[in-house]
């Protein structure tokens, strides 16, 4: 079925916050597990104005649905304006970490935000984001053992809460920055999660470097205590008991590219602690360009204690594809002889799908989390056919010279390191189908 065409901005680093225009061509496509459908995008609401849907329903009358109570029946074919505002919003305070995230070596504040926790959503340009931070989050990379900045927990205050139907306690992680975190993605490797400490459950496998960038506490770092996985649990469970339990409650869980892995890990480490009194408080991942992150026992697991979770993704982004390149879900299900639920890597969750692709900034822009919301915030446009832009400048200059442009970048920019994890990671790949199917 034929999507809709859509012609965003051209597409920045994640730092930057102003994207300029180009005639860069996309196209967007909404779905669920199943069909992809056409989708309608206009420009999302200020924070501040009350957002209302279809039959002039309010965000806080809807708002059990829009965390996906129901899975989101009837909101992604087509996607709700309401959905999609709140895709937008809550992608704007996971970009928030990396423009806060201090890359400068010669900075006091190297490898963690630049900004406190009371001035953070205000230096990032979200003064008005409804949301008060309460803690700092570090992971610690086993490849350094020196923890750095993550992400943060925050808490919708009074004001948002009348606007949002419920007092949102909120966990954003970024992605992949550092080289150590490149290597703590491609530990590939399925093991046991085993965070319920009453209940091994061996048959839940997770991927080995998330797993150790969610659990591990061998930190240099000043600013944290514990592990990653200590310091979310302390500090949501903190603020959970800190609310009348008479008072609606939601945690939404949202991250970009590693850190949805983070988010989904958490997630589930919630739920199965029971943290969300039982069921009682919703909780919600907002993935945004994320990898792979468990097996179909994990999967399962997570169904049954009802973690809900939506998926936004570009077609064209290879960070979706991984881990499990050549053994996943759909390849599967195609082996003549199967394969055991334990033995490959699964998505799960509701999808809703993007497409759209720069030849002149490939593979960043596919990748950015600022090219997946300037997509979204899109209004709509004419249809066009798809297109691939192979320049800016004059129709002369040709595709070779465009490709020769993106090499010398990539080298100029330090991201050789990038091609080569790429590459070891489809051969770490096909080393676990050989060890999985024992041949």
């Amino acid at each position: 079925m034929a999507a809709s065409r859509l012609a965003p901005p051209s597409f920045a680093p994640p730092h930057r916050a102003a994207l300029p225009r180009s005639s860069v061509t996309s196209a967007t496509a909404v779905k669920s597990r199943r069909t992809p459908l056409m989708v309608a995008v206009t420009t999302p609401q200020p924070p501040h104005v009350e957002k209302r849907g279809a039959g002039g329903l309010a965000l806080s009358d809807v708002w059990r649905e829009i965390q996906g109570e129901n899975d989101w029946a009837g909101m992604v074919e087509p996607l709700s304006p309401l959905l999609r505002d709140e895709i937008v919003r809550y992608g704007e305070l996971v970009a928030a970490c990396y423009r806060g995230f201090d890359l400068d070596p010669a900075s006091g504040r190297y490898l963690n935000c630049k900004y406190g926790k009371r001035s953070l959503l205000r230096e990032v340009g979200l003064p008005d984001s409804g949301y008060v931070v309460t803690r700092y989050v570090y992971a610690t990379p086993n490849a350094t053992g020196c923890s750095r900045w993550i992400g943060y927990v925050a808490v919708a205050s009074d004001e948002t809460v009348r606007r949002l139907g419920r007092r949102d306690v909120l966990v954003s992680f970024r992605g992949t920055v550092t080289q150590a975190e490149w290597l703590a993605n491609f530990m590939s490797a399925l093991e046991p999660a085993r965070l319920d400490p009453s209940e091994p459950r061996a048959e839940v496998r997770v991927e080995s470097g998330f797993l150790s960038l969610y659990t591990s506490d061998m930190s240099c770092c000043r600013f944290s205590e514990g592990s990653c996985r200590e310091q979310l649990l302390a500090e949501v469970a903190r603020l959970l008991g800190e609310y009348k339990e008479e008072e609606e409650v939601s945690v939404t869980v949202a991250g970009h590219s590693m850190g949805s892995a983070l988010a989904m890990l958490l997630g589930y480490d919630l739920v199965e602690l029971g943290l969300n009194r039982g069921g009682e408080v919703p909780v919600t991942v907002y993935s945004y360009g994320g990898p792979r992150v468990g097996n179909a026992g994990f999967r399962r697991r997570c169904e049954k204690l009802g973690l809900k979770v939506l998926r936004v993704v570009n077609v064209n982004d290879p960070v979706t594809k991984l881990p499990g390149m050549f053994l996943n879900e759909a390849s599967a299900r195609r082996l003549p002889w199967g394969a055991g639920a334990g033995a490959y890597y699964t998505h799960f969750g509701v999808e809703v799908a993007l497409d759209f692709f720069d030849v002149r900034n490939y593979p960043m822009c596919v990748h950015d989390i600022e090219a997946y919301l300037s997509l979204l915030k899109c209004p709509r446009v004419k249809k066009k056919n798809k297109q691939v832009v192979s320049s800016n400048n004059d129709a002369d200059d040709g595709v070779v010279e465009v490709w020769m442009k993106m090499a010398r970048r990539f080298l100029e920019e330090g991201r050789l390191d990038v091609i080569l994890w790429r590459w070891l990671e489809a051969a770490m790949q096909v080393s676990n189908v050989v060890q999985s199917l024992k041949i």
